[in-house]
């Protein structure tokens, strides 16, 4: 149920391009449009935005005492209870802005952070977001609650009533939160062994895994909807998808794989969420082809490309082979993008996803795998094929019939398949 303007919680953006900073850290005015639909996502109102321009960010303020001032005033004039920033702020800054300007201060790692926790559904999404907000938190534990730096030990200044044999509140704190970290760290690694286990039943099932990725809102999980009839929400937000989903798609009669959409990436993602999420993520390396869907309605698809193209580096995945779908392309005027190994479509109107499965047969065709097979003598007729169009390892006829072991291609798999003894029909939404 989406809320009315007038009980969204008003937000002041700010950011900062300075010089010093890496190119990627800066704030620009695109960068500030994103942080705008990145808070109205949260369930929020942008109503203003600021970019300070300086050599180097303020060690204190980060923006400069000037800036915050002027902040502050537009906090008073348009009522707002939120500031968010578009850079990584550090706990100390983080601390002295709060108390300058009198609100709520967010930088864009909490920001996402906080989507993510309202977006997760599944138990895996949740652990994983809460473990990347602990591991965010625990450095901005100081000044972040007054009854954090209370004294319970004897002696000091510390409130009647707070003196005893104990420690600091803050203490408690950080390791009450170090054990949360280390206890979800190890459901995580529960999780990645459930994932093992269902790689070795995909393997077992030698099912080709396709798996979508992209920047978020360029329409992966509409074109999952379109090619699988999936009947996932679709929105036009940020993060919208936030947990896995799986579906199996038919290629031709003979061709099935199993279709995955993944989160969406972003610029400057929290680099706590890319390790936490990475049980997921790593599921790219265990990808036979990647569809890198591109928004080329978007005019800096060539920025947001490189950003994907980067984390799936970052996770070892550059090496699977990959498939440009550059979706939206009816909204977009202009020179369509013709290199090698692309295609450009529109998933909402399903213009040019024929080309896009067409695409994905051709690249899947070049995958072989080693099957074993056990034919029965009422189809030994089929051994000959097998024989003139596969590199068979090995046969033996025994009494109930022809055992092989032959390398195949998808084509020669899809036709064989009901002779691999330990072909199962995989179920769907697999990885949940």
């Amino acid at each position: 149920m989406e809320l009315d303007d007038k009980l969204k919680e008003r937000a002041v953006l700010v950011g900062l391009h300075a010089q010093s900073m890496d190119e990627r850290d800066r704030s620009t005015d695109s960068s500030l449009e994103e942080l705008a639909a990145l808070v109205e996502t949260a369930g929020g109102n942008a109503v203003v935005s600021v970019l300070q321009n300086r050599p180097s960010p303020d060690p204190r303020s980060f923006i400069g005492d000037g800036k915050v001032r002027e902040v502050k005033q537009l906090v008073e004039l348009q009522e707002c209870s939120l500031v968010v920033f578009d850079n990584e702020l550090s706990p100390s800054q983080m601390r002295v802005l709060s108390e300058d300007l009198g609100v709520k201060v967010l930088d864009r790692s909490g920001l996402i952070l906080d989507i993510f926790a309202q977006r997760a559904h599944t138990r895996e999404g949740s652990l994983q977001v809460e473990l990347a907000q602990y591991k965010y938190l625990l450095p901005r534990l100081t000044g972040m609650w007054t009854h954090l730096v209370r004294q319970t030990a004897s002696g000091g200044s510390s409130p009647i009533g707070t003196r005893g044999p104990g420690e600091t509140q803050l203490e408690t704190d950080r390791r009450h939160i170090r054990r949360k970290i280390q206890k979800l760290e190890e459901e995580l690694a529960d999780v990645r062994r459930v994932r093992s286990t269902q790689r070795r039943l995909r393997q077992k099932n030698a099912l080709p895994v396709v798996a979508m990725i992209g920047y978020t809102n360029t329409g992966k999980s509409t074109l999952l909807n379109r090619l699988t009839d999936a009947g996932i929400p679709a929105n036009n937000r940020l993060f919208d998808t936030l947990d896995t989903t799986t579906r199996r798609l038919s290629l031709d009669a003979q061709h099935e794989v199993l279709l995955s959409d993944t989160v969406g990436f972003i610029r400057k993602l929290p680099t706590h969420l890319v390790e936490a999420f990475k049980a997921t993520l790593e599921e790219l390396r265990y990808a036979d082809v990647l569809l890198h869907v591109i928004d080329l309605s978007n005019p800096e698809w060539e920025e947001q490309a490189q950003i994907v193209e980067d984390l799936v580096r970052e996770l070892g995945a550059e090496k699977t082979p990959c498939l440009r779908v550059y979706n939206k392309c009816d909204r977009y005027f202009g020179i369509l993008p013709r290199e090698e190994n692309s295609v450009c479509i529109s998933a909402i109107t399903g213009e040019g996803t024929d080309t896009l499965v067409a695409a994905l047969l051709s690249m899947l065709s070049g995958i072989t795998r080693e099957t074993a097979l056990v034919v029965p003598y009422s189809d030994a007729g089929m051994v000959d094929t097998i024989m003139r169009e596969c590199n068979v390892l090995s046969s033996e006829y025994r009494e109930d019939g022809i055992y092989m072991t032959a390398v195949l291609d998808e084509r020669m798999y899809g036709r064989l398949r009901m002779y691999n003894p330990d072909y199962e029909e995989p179920k769907e939404d697999w990885d949940r």
